[in-house]
């Protein structure tokens, strides 16, 4: 796919959750590749932004082999990558939490009330990943700031995690907000930024306007 110059005012930042991964994981490293879902859910995303996206001046993604791939699927080859744009550790924060408070890990009926339990712990400073919570806050906020500029359309391939800690900066979310916005956001949905003159505002949430259709209605996936 080209990228093409956008002829607008206002900047805009779209941030695209990747492709459905390996959902059956209990790592990061296992976790990290796109499911054959996953492949198709960037496809049909990627036909969707060539049919109805007027371009965009940047494409950028974060480093993980999810992240390439679905910008790949996409149609965009060897875009430039950013790690500010990578996931929290997530599995790493859980065992923390495990062995600080005898929190076990969750399936997927437990889920929500334990990434709640996580952040809240994260944001406490009670356990701690491979970064701090402030440290992955002020990575996603300045890969953002430099994102934001006038009459710039910017896509960025991202993770869950990071779009949360975006709707966090922009909508003044305490850490259990911040879980629970985080919970419902689609595997490549789109995610609008509008950039005006007193900075980013959030535009859209959650869109997958390529999954619309019945015969793609069965492609949502959050997990």
């Amino acid at each position: 796919m080209l990228v093409r110059k956008w002829k607008g005012g206002m900047g805009e930042i779209v941030l695209v959750r990747h492709g459905q991964a390996n959902s059956d994981a209990t790592d990061d490293a296992s976790y990290d590749r796109l499911s054959a879902l996953g492949h198709q859910q960037a496809a049909h995303l990627g036909a969707w932004l060539r049919a109805f996206e007027p371009g965009f001046d940047r494409v950028i993604s974060g480093t993980l082999r999810r992240h390439r791939e679905t910008a790949a699927g996409m149609g965009f080859d060897q875009v430039p990558a950013d790690p500010r744009l990578n996931e929290m550790d997530y599995f790493t924060l859980g065992r923390a939490l495990e062995e600080q408070h005898g929190v076990p890990m969750p399936g997927p009926e437990n889920f929500a009330e334990h990434s709640v339990r996580v952040l809240e712990a994260w944001h406490a400073a009670e356990i701690r990943g491979n970064e701090s919570f402030d440290a992955f806050e002020d990575r996603v906020n300045a890969v953002v700031a430099e994102a934001a500029a006038p009459g710039v359309r910017v896509l960025c391939v991202t993770s869950g995690g990071v779009i949360g800690m975006v709707l966090r900066s922009l909508l003044s979310l305490d850490p259990r907000r911040t879980a629970q916005i985080m919970l419902p956001i689609w595997n490549t949905s789109l995610h609008r930024l509008r950039v005006t003159p007193q900075g980013a505002i959030l535009a859209s949430f959650n869109a997958v306007p390529h999954l619309d259709k019945p015969e793609t209605a069965a492609a949502r996936t959050t997990y």
